[in-house]
């Protein structure tokens, strides 16, 4: 999953970067309103939630928020905000944001209010899966059936972009941008080889492997 941070305090937008992509996300950093404003703009479908300070230099929080809803964009929006009055809060929601959180945080809480946000339609917060293959985003666990399978870092990461998007044809770009958080041209035959090694790891001799390649395009992930 892609998240926007837009932060002008430089520890803050390294502690957050640094903390999300542990966990397996993609983070592009803003350092001020205008720069992010620009970015949540212009590859707002690009991105599953934004992450933004109240108070900016160049346009405030509150504003981005307003900007971006008026242009049709219903991405996830946290604020951060050392603002505490219910007034505040009242007003951030009545913007357009989807919650706040409050200065000083833990990372923890943070973390817990993002993956609510990024709940599926289904109401499902820590499971992903295509028939006998099941993802716990909690623990960082993958099964086959009843067999646990040993992914790395980024596998686990291209796995949980493939499963979200289950059904739908992922292209080389969106994957190394998601998943690599790579935005310029790059060689994307690494993909394939993280591709191979994930098939190596989660399909079953004699039976039909759950993610297809989709010649000129990229990958998808289905049951039969």
């Amino acid at each position: 999953m892609r998240i926007l941070v837009i932060e002008d305090e430089p520890g803050i937008a390294r502690f957050l970067k640094e903390g999300l992509e542990e966990e397996s996300f993609a983070v592009d950093v803003a350092e001020d309103g205008i720069k992010g404003q620009e970015m949540a703009m212009d590859n707002g479908e690009e991105y599953d939630l934004l992450l933004v300070d109240w108070m900016l230099p160049g346009m405030s929080g509150v504003e981005i928020v307003r900007q971006i809803r008026e242009e049709g964009l219903e991405m996830p929006v946290i604020f951060l905000t050392a603002r505490d009055t219910v007034q505040d809060a009242v007003f951030a929601l009545e913007m357009g944001a989807n919650d706040y959180i409050r200065k000083p945080f833990s990372f923890e809480e943070l973390l817990a209010r993002i993956r609510v946000q990024l709940r599926e339609p289904s109401g499902e917060t820590s499971h992903l899966g295509v028939g006998k293959l099941q993802m716990d985003l909690n623990t960082h666990q993958v099964f086959r059936g009843e067999e646990e399978i040993q992914l790395t870092q980024k596998e686990f990461a291209l796995l949980e972009f493939l499963l979200r998007n289950k059904g739908k044809a992922c292209s080389r770009t969106r994957i190394i941008e998601h998943v690599w958080d790579i935005h310029f041209d790059y060689d994307t035959s690494v993909i394939d080889v993280y591709i191979n090694s994930l098939r190596k790891k989660i399909d079953q001799k004699d039976e039909p492997g759950f993610i297809r390649t989709i010649r000129g395009v990229g990958y998808i992930i289905q049951e039969d």
